[in-house]
């Protein structure tokens, strides 16, 4: 089985893993658990058709069901190895704590974990598997929220590394980027006119989309500027461009038999287009949260962390070796990010990864066929869009409404 060698392969470099590359191993590991899910979508259903258990209808499922089963089932194990991971790295304070050297290390025993939990998933009945279904549509707008946050701090961190060079040429290199990034959004908006307001059909729903999403990039300008606020356009510009990807994702997502939808004749191009999109903003938004993780100054941080660098060492005799002291001083040091924030963006995004391989669609309905595009994931991405375009404007404007407190 894949499944199989793919872990012997992981286990083969589980040896390599240090304290420092352990935030990327667990990015390599969900990274994995994408590929194996996506491979058991493409082969496993004629598997499945002869499990009991999961076969277990009057009349066999089509081929779709199988392919959305076997996706959740992975997830459901991804999910609750990271999980199980939140749930018990609560309350580490620094690295003394033993728990620490769990979090670090024993990947061996960890992918051995992981690995019974999927295939564990596939002896549950399909009534459990559709109740995480379900679940998993609640966890994965939690998730987008995750991304959205992510992405503030991206290019709020962008631009005040540029701003800080303090040399005209990094200041002439934000209003490029800047200029560029609005010419992209308001292109990009034209197409999305000429794709779903095709000549012929009512589709004031999918204008008010577009022009919504032009009108809130220009007042992202607008507010940023304003001699109140304390913005920059570069931001403003990025979340512009991030926007109109949502809009165009939730456009692309209506129903193929939806008149206003011109790519309709093109549905499987423009889904695999935006599954690929879908799928490396997850890894992207997954590993920078890992790396952004090793920074005390994070969202990431835990909120509260004991500062053991100014205490007294204890008393050692002269004759221990140096490295056996540095060793010692380095399990008293505070832990500099929250393990259980870390496992539970992995848990999150676990559960988005699998709405975007089923196309947000139903395991439970034994219907002709699934249809991996309807109104659930239109508005889905139409509402992030605008929790998006929310947040963003909140943290130009909070500093003013609330001067006393840090943002």
């Amino acid at each position: 089985m894949c499944l199989a060698c793919g872990c012997c392969g992981l286990c083969s470099l589980a040896g390599t893993v240090t304290r420092r590359s352990a935030r990327l191993a667990y990015c390599g590991l969900f990274g994995f658990s994408l590929i194996i899910a996506w491979i058991l979508r493409e082969v496993a259903a004629p598997l499945m058709e002869k499990i009991p258990w999961i076969n277990d209808f009057v009349h066999t499922p089509t081929k779709e069901w199988f392919q959305t089963s076997a996706v959740l089932r992975v997830s459901l194990g991804n999910f609750l190895f990271f999980t199980i991971f939140a749930v018990t790295m609560i309350g580490i304070k620094t690295q003394k704590d033993i728990r620490d050297g769990w979090h670090h290390g024993g990947w061996i025993v960890k992918i051995i974990c992981w690995a019974l939990l999927v295939v564990l998933m596939f002896f549950l009945p399909n009534s459990v598997i559709s109740v995480y279904e379900t679940l998993s549509k609640f966890g994965s707008g939690l998730f987008l929220l995750v991304q959205v946050i992510i992405l503030l701090d991206f290019t709020h961190t962008w631009n005040d590394a540029w701003v800080a060079k303090d040399e005209q040429f990094w200041y002439i290199a934000l209003l490029v980027v800047s200029i560029v990034c609005y010419l992209v959004t308001f292109a990009f908006s034209g197409l999305l006119f000429y794709w779903f307001n095709p000549s012929g059909h009512d589709c004031s729903l999918n204008v008010f989309f577009i022009v919504m999403t032009m009108i809130l990039a220009f007042a992202f300008a607008v507010i940023a500027l304003h001699p109140q606020v304390s913005g920059s356009l570069l931001p403003a510009s990025v979340i512009s461009v991030y926007c109109a990807y949502l809009c165009y994702c939730g456009l692309s997502s209506e129903p193929r038999d939806y008149g206003c939808n011109g790519l309709h004749n093109h549905t499987a191009a423009v889904s695999t287009g935006t599954l690929i999109l879908g799928m490396l903003t997850t890894v992207l938004s997954v590993i920078y949260s890992a790396v952004r993780a090793g920074s005390s100054t994070t969202f990431l941080s835990p909120p509260t962390s004991p500062r053991t660098g100014s205490e007294k060492p204890l008393l050692e005799s002269k004759d221990v070796e140096e490295g056996q002291k540095d060793e010692k001083k380095d399990e008293g040091r505070p832990v500099t990010y929250s393990y259980t924030f870390f496992h539970l963006i992995f848990a999150l995004a676990s559960m988005y990864s699998a709405m975007l391989l089923t196309g947000w669609t139903s395991s439970t309905k034994d219907s002709e066929e699934l249809v991996d595009v309807g109104w659930p994931s239109v508005w889905v991405r139409i509402c992030t869009e605008w929790i998006t375009a929310g947040l963003y404007v909140w943290t130009l404007l909070a500093p003013i409404f609330f001067p006393d407190r840090e943002f």
